[in-house]
């Protein structure tokens, strides 16, 4: 007979022995004797086996630990409805074993910002079937901090997702993201990535959309965890997804190329009069309030600047402030909003990013922290092989 070290460690067929010789010594006795056997049994864990509801426990925990890993980060916030059905997607295909680590609130347009010399909040968030942290700094902090082995237990995960995000990202826009940030962090520390946003239009998406998004973009995933694994997934660039506002009437998939589209920057001067503080600026907006998002000191300039964001999104006002040790009287305050406005773009390639995605495609753009060419041409053997695409 095989000699047993670890009671979690039973094979299932010696299990399934050992329980016939248990049952047979009861001798099918009532429930009074079971009972009492069932209480010697709890009270002398060393010598029994574990019962057939541990049995599968440990069964699917060894299961769950033969599973590749898959972080899951954005830009938008944990709680938002892009990345809460994907990571509902990713648990009930039991692809993977599903981390979280996404920032706790909106930092859609942070870029590759990093946090220095402040303290990182990392607090578990209940997400079903995943271990999930939220944390006080950026996507490219969540990342990083992931990928340090400081937070997880693991040393690597398989592969990481950034998304899904509220509103497209080609074009110049990716060098603003927050969510293609967080993917191309993954890339800097030679992990594979994907970055997904879902073409948001105002007035006509709804949350329910997110849902549709991820089964459009689930069959890309499910490619990449199966191709990392077995080697063949492009390693020299992470694959920028964008997702048109209708998902689930999309055209197919278009292997595209980064535009050069951009929203304009637009900054109105705001008079005193007029500042948050005052009612008339804020007649419409009194159950918003303002929120403190982020104080700044410039150490090697005589000024320091101070920035309020209000939940208006794409909204930023600005505080300049004159040199530091002068009186108040001297100082000088001046207010702005900025905001961001489409455009219109005049170039009609229809292999470029924003034009697919205008035309109802879902655009996969091969990002690359080298040439994008190369990038490109490396990327577009597997997503051929892997998708029906229009090239």
């Amino acid at each position: 007979m095989t000699s047993v070290k670890n009671n979690n460690m039973l094979p299932p067929g010696l299990v399934s022995n050992l329980q016939q010789v248990l049952l047979s010594r009861k001798g099918g006795g009532g429930g009074e004797e079971k009972g009492s056997d069932l209480s010697n049994d709890d009270n002398d864990q060393s010598t029994e086996p574990s019962t057939s509801a541990c049995v599968e426990n440990t069964e699917e925990e060894d299961n769950n630990n033969s599973k590749p890993v898959v972080l899951v980060t954005n830009g938008d916030g944990i709680d938002s409805p892009g990345l809460l059905f994907l990571v509902e997607a990713l648990v009930r295909e039991g692809l993977c074993n599903v981390h979280v680590c996404a920032p706790q609130s909106d930092k859609s347009v942070s870029s590759h910002s990093v946090t220095l010399q402040e303290t990182i909040a990392a607090t578990s968030a209940e997400i079903n079937g995943a271990v999930a942290y939220e944390i006080s700094g950026t996507p490219v902090d969540c990342v990083s901090l992931a990928l340090s082995g400081a937070l997880f237990s693991w040393s690597k995960p398989l592969l990481v997702i950034s998304g899904i995000n509220r509103g497209s990202n080609c074009g110049y826009h990716m060098f603003y993201s927050g969510v293609v940030a967080g993917a191309r962090e993954a890339l800097i520390c030679g992990v594979p990535s994907l970055s997904i946003s879902l073409n948001w239009k105002k007035d006509e998406s709804q949350d329910s959309d997110f849902k549709d998004a991820v089964a459009v973009c689930l069959p890309v995933i499910n490619a990449a965890i199966r191709d990392i694994e077995k080697g063949v997934f492009p390693q020299s660039c992470s694959l920028n997804i964008e997702i048109p506002t209708s998902p689930s009437t999309n055209k197919g998939f278009k292997l595209t190329r980064r535009s050069m589209w951009r929203s304009s920057p637009s900054w109105q001067a705001v008079s005193a009069n007029r500042h948050p503080s005052a009612g008339h600026f804020m007649s419409n907006q009194q159950s918003l309030g303002l929120q403190l998002a982020q104080l700044s000191r410039d150490a090697s300039a005589a000024g320091a600047a101070r920035r309020l964001t209000t939940q208006r999104k794409n909204m930023v006002e600005i505080e300049s402030v004159g040199a530091a040790g002068k009186s108040d009287s001297n100082r000088v305050k001046k207010y702005f909003r900025m905001e961001f406005l489409d455009k219109e773009q005049e170039d009609t390639d229809e292999d470029l990013d924003f034009r697919a995605l205008e035309n109802g495609f879902v655009a996969i753009t091969p990002l690359s922290l080298s040439i994008e060419e190369d990038a490109h041409l490396a990327a577009s053997d597997w997503i051929s092989s892997t998708l029906h695409v229009d090239q």
